[in-house]
């Protein structure tokens, strides 16, 4: 398949299975609700509104319907309301009438009208809209399209119509101070409809779109394998970057190189079995590293972020078909595998341009191959995987190291709890993630001084190791368990914890 064919089939099929997905949510919440309507309505918590006018009204809202003749085609549903004053026996009265005649009748009149319902506490918020008493009790007026007036708990039925309507909550005597306890209910015989309807049409976009998004993503896959991405049988792993890529040595952005490091023409040098884990992370900073354009390098990446997120959004759908694959045939497709690969590859390189080491300036290249980056990312195809092991290990097994990944990455909450009057509210505040606290002071540091310091760089590529080696792992694309293990520094440890150096320059201690 050409490359062109497989973008295009991707697309596609991301852009067929994302509405699919949702509309497959939509009809499991529709069908829940029409499932869970109880007897015959969806009811809220009954909550007290206590005004010192007239009159409680409801929101203005936009007109319903109001460009369709007589009925709607269909009906909407009904709508129940319940009210009973807390005053015990004290008359109260509950009415919806069109907009305009409720607002002729409130026209002077001193109401109040409901802007905001907040929970956990409850609160209300109120316009008061100044004025004098009603001329006339609220139950002598004909315009009510539906009301319910007397002692104890009143309930109005309304079935929705076309237009702009307004509920209000009186006193039935019409007297100052309106205090009750309201309950409202939906009814609507459309949910079971349009659950199915929309669970028909979001398999059909599946059916779709998941095969489209198989097949771009295996040709893509197909585009983005090397030869070092999965060795012969019998062949050492590979262990660094690409035969020819360019190494970019300078420990600290400013300093002179180190004697006898190696300048960016010469290249890494595989080293059989080195590496100690068979996802395998590199990253070194640039030489010229510029004090300033970190500030603006998470904007210049959006059109990166924009392509990652389908691109993320096709990882997922293809790791899924994979797992089915693993668990029937112990292989994980080798083209699927070559495109998530890349999909992981092309989001380090951004990751270390833009927000996770701010290690370079190299704008990153829109591709899943491997380049002559100064941040690559490789993992070695597995020949076979455990059956099993496919059921567990991207959730149970996982959970030790999601903890740490979480710790590492997860903004940090803290809960406070403030009492007043009205209850107790709830605030959270949230902080810096550790990995973006640690990036944060390198990149501040690197503006006032000009200088990278190595030490954090390679602490910080060490945490970037662990998290990708997590997502190795839970992407079912691996058996072996990562290690807990700081592997600090730009290259991957060798099993000997010596680091694999370019070629040319001699390991630390050598004569």
């Amino acid at each position: 398949m050409k490359k062109p064919a497989a973008i295009i089939m991707l697309i596609l099929g991301i852009l067929i299975t994302l509405p699919g997905l949702a509309a497959l949510a939509g009809g499991a919440v529709a069908s829940a609700v029409g499932t869970i309507q109880g007897d015959g309505y969806l009811t809220s918590g009954t909550s007290r509104f206590s005004v010192n006018s007239f009159a409680l009204t409801s929101p203005r809202a936009d007109a319903i319907g109001e460009d369709v003749p007589g009925r709607l085609p269909f009906d909407i549903g009904k709508l129940r309301l319940r009210a009973a004053s807390v005053t015990p026996d004290k008359p109260v009265f509950i009415g919806i009438g069109r907009q305009a005649d409720v607002e002729q009748y409130l026209s002077g009149v001193h109401h109040s009208e409901l802007l905001n319902i907040r929970q956990q506490p409850f609160r209300a918020d109120y316009r008061d809209v100044p004025g004098n008493n009603p001329a006339s009790p609220p139950a002598d007026q004909r315009f009510w399209s539906a009301s319910a007036t007397g002692s104890g708990q009143q309930e109005l039925t309304w079935n929705i119509a076309p237009g702009a309507w307004e509920v209000v909550v009186m006193n039935a005597d019409a007297s100052q101070g309106v205090d009750v306890r309201l309950q409202a209910g939906f009814h609507s015989d459309l949910f079971q409809p349009a659950a199915t309807g929309l669970l028909v049409g979001g398999i059909i976009a599946l059916v779709i779109g998941i095969p489209l998004i198989i097949l771009g993503a295996s040709g893509l896959g197909r585009h983005a394998a090397h030869p070092s991405a999965g060795p012969p049988a019998g062949e050492p792993p590979y262990s660094g970057p690409a035969e020819g890529a360019p190494v970019y040595p300078a420990p600290v952005v400013g300093a002179p190189p180190a004697p006898g490091a190696a300048p960016p023409s010469e290249t890494f040098t595989p080293v059989p079995g080195a590496p100690g884990y068979p996802a395998r992370l590199f990253g070194d900073i640039d030489p010229a590293l510029s004090r300033w354009m970190w500030l603006v390098k998470w904007f210049l990446a959006i059109p990166h972020f924009i392509l990652l997120f389908f691109l993320w959004f096709a990882f997922v759908i293809t790791t899924i078909v994979a797992g089915f694959g693993i668990l029937f045939t112990g292989r994980y497709p080798r083209a699927l595998f070559d495109f998530n690969v890349g999909v992981m590859r092309w989001n380090w390189r951004v990751a270390f341009y833009a927000y996770a080491a701010v290690g370079t300036d190299l704008y990153p290249p829109f591709t899943l191959k491997r380049t002559n980056y100064p941040a690559d990312f490789d993992v070695d195809y597995p020949e076979r995987l455990s059956r099993g092991l496919v059921l567990v290990k991207w959730w149970l097994l996982s959970i030790p190291h999601l903890l740490v990944v979480a710790a590492f990455t997860n903004t940090t909450w803290r809960w406070r709890a403030e009492n007043n009057f009205g209850g107790t509210t709830y605030v959270q505040e949230a902080g810096p993630s550790l990995l973006g606290l640690l990036v944060l002071i390198a990149a501040v540091i690197l503006l006032f001084t000009g200088r990278y310091q190595r030490p954090l760089f390679d602490f910080i590529l060490g945490v970037d190791r662990w998290i990708y080696r997590v997502l190795v792992y839970t992407a079912l694309m691996r058996d072996e368990y990562p290690p807990f293990r700081l592997d600090q520094g730009a290259t991957e440890p060798a099993r000997s914890g010596v680091a694999i150096p370019p070629a040319g320059v001699p390991p630390a201690g050598a004569p």
